[in-house]
């Protein structure tokens, strides 16, 4: 009999994969002629009921049955972080949430805006020149595919009472990338959460471009 082994699903379907076992050659030429002049009964065994003596006994210790394994790993586990078939190098945290806050991305080229992004509607933005997964896309070629992230994250503050209060801030981390992201002409290091701060300036790669960070709630403020 065939054994059929379930791969984990996604998007609600499911891939049967059918694996043939060879047991031997049980066809019509299989050779019996060794149970010439043995009788039916112990060519097979007892039918029925438990053995009565030693030699009916099964030999050895009985065989234990392999459970199956559904685990994912390898290329397969990859898989399971893939969006439009491209494997994402960032995975959101579980502290991520989403700002009340509105906040915005000024792009400048030169100290010409040239256009205005907002970043509050979702708790994480991946950049990179990877258009199929970037949520802002950046075409210089000194950029990486998954260049980089903007992460709102959820922390514990402590007043100078003692009080604790919950606040989400805005946080940028490099993906490893290979020309690295600068806040306010510093580079940061790679794969390390960096607190943003309102008005700070962010290039990526030796793109030209700055992206400055503002809170439309602040301006409105003052």
């Amino acid at each position: 009999m065939p054994m059929v082994l379930l791969r984990p699903y996604r998007y609600g379907t499911r891939e049967l994969i059918t694996v043939s076992l060879h047991k031997g050659d049980r066809g019509p030429n299989h050779d019996a002629s060794h149970l010439e002049g043995v009788p039916e009964s112990q060519r097979f065994g007892k039918r029925g009921g438990r053995p009565n003596s030693a030699n009916d006994s099964p030999v050895g210790p009985p065989v234990k049955r392999e459970e199956p394994n559904f685990k994912v790993s390898g290329a397969l586990a990859a898989d399971q972080n893939t969006f439009k078939g491209v494997v994402l190098k960032y995975s959101e945290p579980a502290e991520a949430r989403r700002p009340k806050e509105r906040y915005r991305l000024y792009v400048f080229k030169g100290k010409e805006q040239i256009d205005m992004l907002h970043i509050h509607r979702q708790s994480a933005f991946l950049i990179g020149r990877e258009r199929r997964v970037a949520d802002i896309p950046v075409d210089h070629p000194s950029c990486s595919s998954q260049h980089a992230a903007i992460q709102y994250r959820q922390i514990v503050e402590t007043d100078p009472l003692g009080q604790a209060t919950r606040t989400v801030k805005p946080y940028l981390i490099d993906l490893d990338s290979s020309n690295g992201t600068y806040i306010n002409g510093s580079q940061v290091p790679p794969s390390r959460y960096v607190e943003l701060k309102v008005g700070d300036s962010i290039k990526f790669g030796y793109s030209s471009r700055d992206y400055v960070l503002m809170c439309e709630d602040m301006v409105e403020d003052e």
